[in-house]
């Protein structure tokens, strides 16, 4: 049976909590909610897990009268004593409830911070999702009694249709995640709009970004593919935080290589300029990445990009029930061979014809090339 007074709010959680989108609104609703009922919460904290390559999961914190405040756990915080011996990690790991009186020593992590900032009753209690993992949400009062037997019962009964309302949005997160991260965000934002489609594709303009890690058929002779793989991986984190900071997505990788793109949303010579910053900012990381490299006598990477500017074929491509959201046409093929002389010519970046002249960029010619596969031979430019 649910107490009448928070039958309006159990409602609404069952009804999916309409009008309230994201974690945040409906937390704040509840909290709101729970004090005009006479349960005299002071703090909610709320613990949701995720798949994401970083973070293990969100912390939602709210207070009366202030904004939910959001934090991003990383992976090595589940290793930490710290969390290891919250009430939290009790929860979760054994979908119990737990329930601490704050004016009381306690042997959980964390809470003798909240008894001195004036908490005295703190009550945790497992989110069951139906797929089989447990998260937890925790109601902490500043009331000197604590929270009473029919004010818990009363916690207890929200948090049933809760747990629907947070899985819902969790898998929502959880999708979002694993689209951003192995298609990439503007990608990923299609794909959930419904470009799901073989052939749902468009035509757009943009400056396209090809590298490619040089010497790596000799690295792949001298390592074992684990080592490899670090390798390449620390080679793409001197590239793509950068690329998305300054407004490019990058859509492939391939091998050693990575395809991005810059859409060109106002003029050439804006995009130019995000991915020559771009550019910039990568080399400025691979400089700090050799010079750690070293300090323990290893050689030096190096790896070259090539920038272009064209139309592109954006969108699924592949086989009926396997797609591939990519970037497709001759400019990027022609942005791949003019990468390709980076190493011949023991330049960094280099630029395409029609970038040079279509942006504002100050570039000088470095000469013409007979490029495989394109039409003429091809002037190409780098940065003055």
């Amino acid at each position: 049976m649910v107490p009448s007074e928070v039958q309006v709010l159990f409602d609404w959680l069952v009804d999916g909590a309409p009008g309230a989108p994201t974690p945040m609104a409906v937390i704040a609703r509840m909290g709101d909610d729970l004090r005009t009922a006479g349960v005299p919460v002071d703090r909610i904290s709320a613990f949701v897990r995720t798949l994401h390559p970083s973070f293990v999961g969100r912390g939602f914190f709210w207070q009366p009268g202030e904004q939910v405040r959001v934090q991003e756990n990383p992976w090595s915080g589940l290793e930490s004593d710290e969390f290891k011996k919250s009430a939290p990690a009790k929860v979760q790991a054994e979908a119990v409830e737990l329930r601490v009186r704050l004016n009381q020593p306690s042997s959980y992590s964390g809470l003798d911070g909240l008894g001195r900032d004036g908490f005295t009753d703190y009550f945790v209690t497992p989110l069951k999702f139906m797929g089989g993992s447990t998260h937890s949400i925790s109601f902490a009062t500043k009331t000197a009694s604590g929270f009473s037997d029919h004010q818990l019962a009363i916690i207890r009964a929200v948090v049933r249709p809760l747990c629907r309302v947070a899985e819902t949005l969790a898998l929502m997160r959880t999708a979002v995640n694993l689209l951003n991260t192995y298609v990439g965000r503007d990608a990923g934002e299609r794909i959930l709009k419904g470009k799901i489609q073989r052939g749902d594709t468009e035509s757009i303009r943009c400056v396209i970004w090809f590298s490619d890690l040089r010497g790596f058929t000799s690295l792949s002779g001298e390592h074992t593919p684990t080592e490899i793989i670090a390798v390449l991986n620390k080679v793409f984190d001197c590239q793509v935080p950068h690329i998305e900071l300054h407004g490019g997505e990058v859509l492939k990788f391939m091998g050693d290589g990575m395809l991005a793109i810059f859409p060109i949303t106002s003029t050439v010579s804006d995009a130019a300029g995000h991915a020559t910053q771009a550019t910039a900012a990568a080399f400025h990381a691979l400089d700090a990445l050799n010079l750690e490299r070293a300090k323990t006598s290893q050689p030096p990477l190096r790896f070259g990009v090539a920038l272009h500017v064209g139309d592109v074929a954006y969108g699924n491509i592949g086989g009926a029930g396997r797609l591939d959201f990519t970037a497709i046409g001759p400019a990027v093929n022609l942005a791949s061979r003019i990468e390709g002389l980076t190493g011949k010519l023991d330049k960094r970046v280099l630029l395409s014809e029609e970038l040079a002249k279509d942006s504002t960029l100050k570039t000088r010619s470095v000469g013409r090339f007979e490029l495989k596969g394109v039409a003429g031979a091809q002037e190409v430019f780098e940065l003055a």
